[in-house]
């Protein structure tokens, strides 16, 4: 097992395909679902949900890496921040034209499954929730 410098707390992000990320790092920005939360070195341990949003990977007083997770759990201790993400992707990997399209599609779609009472209109919403989440990412990315 590695040494931890002094002053990092551990991060570790999970999607169900692979481990993303494992390094030291100074603090993590996440989006849970009771609003954002930082995790350093010495924080109270905490388990959380998190909904669709950015973490922001902080080191060396900058941010380092910039990833887009589809919501997940979050757990918090005194020396780690490990995140299990039903989805993620480095925002810069995310390509604004295919969600803008996802987008359109998915309006339409759920336009569809309500007018006729489809009862599939709330897994189309969740995704169409998910997509908005990332188109909001990259505009954050952009400005």
């Amino acid at each position: 097992m590695a040494v931890q410098p002094p002053g990092k707390t551990t991060f570790e992000l999970v999607s169900p395909e692979r481990l993303l990320l494992s390094q030291p790092v100074d603090m993590v920005v996440v989006p849970g679902s009771e609003g954002l939360f930082a995790a350093l070195i010495g924080h109270a341990p905490f388990i959380a949900t998190l909904k669709p949003g950015v973490i922001d990977v902080w080191d060396d007083g900058r941010i380092t890496e910039r990833i887009f997770v589809g919501g997940g759990f979050a757990e918090v201790t005194q020396e780690r921040c490990v995140v299990l993400a039903e989805t993620a992707a480095p925002v810069g990997e995310l390509d604004r034209a295919k969600v803008v399209e996802r987008i359109e599609e998915l309006k339409n779609v759920a336009d569809l499954a309500r007018s006729t009472g489809g009862g599939a209109a709330g897994g189309i919403l969740a995704e169409l929730e998910l997509n908005q989440a990332m188109l909001a990412a990259l505009d954050q990315k952009a400005a």
